[in-house]
């Protein structure tokens, strides 16, 4: 009888939880994977995501579950956006992956009982393991705790406290480093030099591939051979930087390896203390055009042609707003030799690539430090040189401490660039950029501006290098009509964009402003839109205490940053007509495209221009 293959015995749609692994054998594995990967390919083509990082660690997760029972055992992800694979082994539909009514692309408790830890930002699952191997001795229970962690993630400073303090705690945690040489993009710094010393070595790469000719038609004996020089290479080579910090070390393993990945594993659990396992990945791997891309471009995609690999989202007469800054930045490079950029590991997302490749010596990627980027961006503007940061919002909040201490207190006059401001879609709740308005907002000596069109981006960033204090310029994840620069357009603190009776003003920020021009079109409104947003313009102040009612209309941020404000300036102001505020919810935000977000809020601009129509009734 010819046998069946997983395709037809497990067929992804009909798998309810990942039990039946333990009945396949590596043949089975491979053709199985084969299966995963090509649905993650499928539904990343329709919906987007993160597809680099999940394809290579398919054989990886599937190994993890092969070798562990994670309703008992404990899985950890760190980041969480490598969970494809597990969400289709835990028997969930990722078709509708990051879409309103589909799964997360991230680990999600209410999802499944096999999503234990959510996050969404980096270096945070070593941490919360701890706290799991605590709990579980201390009620004297019998289960493991195993922690996904990438090589980027690993040399963040938080992973760094978690690791001097693991060992020493005496409550066991297996802890697999994906090595794949990648970050989003490349990786930077000593450590990813660290992790390539393990293996990189010419002249052993060299001996051992002839080693392996010279042996490999005898396997038994190979494998003596194998085992002699790792007892050899234990005694005679320098511990390396886990060994001193008392874990037990193995590696490195192929992460596409079945086999290699069960012994590991088999191995990691008889032991009696903390394990680091070393695993070597290739990212991307099982779609040729990720395995080649060496900058990111596949880390995250927008949908796309399988068998060509072109985008599907046709923006051939748009721009995106960080292409638009992108370009002030490589500008600002090019013409001011004391300019420099620090980006804490978003060049891909933030379109700077370009600047890091004609600029290597003036644009410096820290990779995932947020909190060193502040500090050496606030010293080096202190030191008289004009430094620009740019950063997603939702990664700036894990440098507010910095921020304050570092940047506002001592009045570095640095520029960032908060990417991603506002509501973000798919990424939902740990990426939304509606946060920071509201403690930049409560820090003294900072400026926040968000423009409207391209010519007030330009001045903001422009004039931005002759304040004396630092500036944070807004920007949406969204595109805009491309158009040249008039580099001679005055920059106002808040522009009129129609004038009407003094029964109703809309104070608006950000592009979406521009939207409620045509709406309220035939109606008595003025409409405002405000540029500089802190401080707030007394000019502004005067001219609204003339109109019995103002609709604040701040899409990109909770109602705690620029609308409090200005409602307290009004007051202040002795200000006696009526206040709304239409911003976004004090609330996490879940995935779906950005449209339905805001309809959600009842901030699409429609909305809040019938909203200014009831007021006149």
């Amino acid at each position: 009888m010819k046998k069946k293959t997983p395709a037809t015995i497990y067929h992804i749609k009909d798998i309810k939880d990942p039990h039946f692994l333990h009945e396949l054998n590596y043949e089975e594995l491979e053709i199985l994977a084969r299966e995963i990967k090509d649905e993650i390919i499928k539904a990343t083509s329709v919906n987007g995501g993160h597809l680099s990082s999940n394809l290579g660690v398919t054989e990886l997760t599937m190994a993890l579950h092969r070798n562990f029972d994670f309703k008992k055992d404990k899985l950890l992800f760190d980041v969480g956006h490598q969970c494809y694979a597990h969400k289709l082994l835990t028997g969930r539909d990722i078709s509708k992956l990051r879409k309103k009514g589909g799964v997360s692309g991230f680990i999600k408790n209410n999802e499944s009982p096999y999503d234990i830890f959510e996050a969404g930002h980096s270096s945070t699952s070593l941490s919360a393991s701890l706290a799991y191997a605590i709990d579980r001795d201390n009620k004297k229970e019998n289960y493991d705790v195993v922690t996904l962690i990438g090589d980027a993630s690993i040399a963040n400073g938080v992973s760094f406290e978690a690791l001097n303090n693991i060992p020493h705690s005496k409550h066991k945690v297996i802890i697999v480093l994906n090595d794949n040489e990648m970050a989003i993009s490349q990786p930077v710094g000593g450590m990813s030099n660290f992790f390539r010393l393990f293996q990189t070595s010419k002249g052993y790469a060299k001996f051992k591939k002839g080693f392996m000719r010279l042996l490999g038609f005898v396997k038994p004996l190979y494998n003596l051979a194998s085992k002699i020089k790792n007892s050899i290479k234990r005694v005679l080579i320098s511990t390396n930087i886990f060994d001193s910090l008392g874990f037990i070390y193995i590696g490195v393993i192929d992460g596409h390896d079945f086999e290699a990945l069960d012994k590991a594993f088999k191995k990691a659990k008889k032991t009696e203390g903390s394990v680091i396992i070393h695993v070597r990945t290739v990212k991307g791997k099982g779609y040729p055009l990720a395995e080649s891309d060496h900058q990111g471009d596949w880390h995250g995609v927008t949908p796309f042609d399988i068998s060509s690999g072109k985008s599907l989202n046709d923006h051939h007469d748009e721009i995106s707003w960080s292409r638009v800054y992108s370009n002030f930045v490589l500008d600002r490079l090019k013409n001011d030799d004391k300019f420099y950029l620090i980006c804490p590991g978003t060049l891909v997302g933030s379109e700077l690539c370009e600047a890091i490749k004609q600029y290597p010596n003036r644009v410096i990627d820290t990779g995932i430090s947020e909190e060193h980027a502040f500090i050496l961006a606030a010293n080096l503007a202190k030191l008289n040189y004009h430094v620009c940061v740019s950063i997603y919002s939702t990664f700036m909040q894990r440098g507010f401490d910095q921020i304050s201490h570092d940047v506002a207190r001592i009045h570095a006059p640095i520029t960032v660039l908060v990417d991603r401001s506002g509501l973000v879609g798919d990424d939902g709740e740990t990426h939304q950029g509606i946060y920071d308005s509201s403690f930049l907002f409560a820090t003294p000596n900072i400026n926040i501006g968000m423009a409207n069109n391209v010519n007030e981006a330009y001045q903001l960033f422009d004039k931005s290098f002759n304040n004396k204090e630092a500036t944070f310029i807004r920007l949406p994840r969204a595109y805009i009509r491309k158009r040249d620069v008039d580099k001679n357009y005055q920059l106002k603190e808040f522009n009129i964009i129609k004038s009407g009776e003094k029964n109703v003003a809309v104070v608006g920020v950000g592009p979406l402003t521009n939207e409620l021009l045509e709406p309220l079109i035939s109606s008595d409104a003025s409409l405002y839109s405000v540029i500089k947003l802190k401080p707030i313009s007394k000019s502004l102040i005067n001219e609204l205490l003339a109109y019995k009612n103002i609709v604040i209309y701040t899409p990109y941020e909770t109602s705690n940053g620029f609308a409090l404000n200005l409602l307290q300036e009004l007051n202040h102001s002795q200000y006696k007509g009526n206040i709304y505020i239409k911003a976004a919810p004090l609330k996490y935000i879940s995935h779906a495209i950005v449209n339905e977000q805001l309809e959600e809020c009842g901030l699409l601009p429609t909305q809040v221009a019938k909203f200014v129509q009831e007021l006149k009734k």
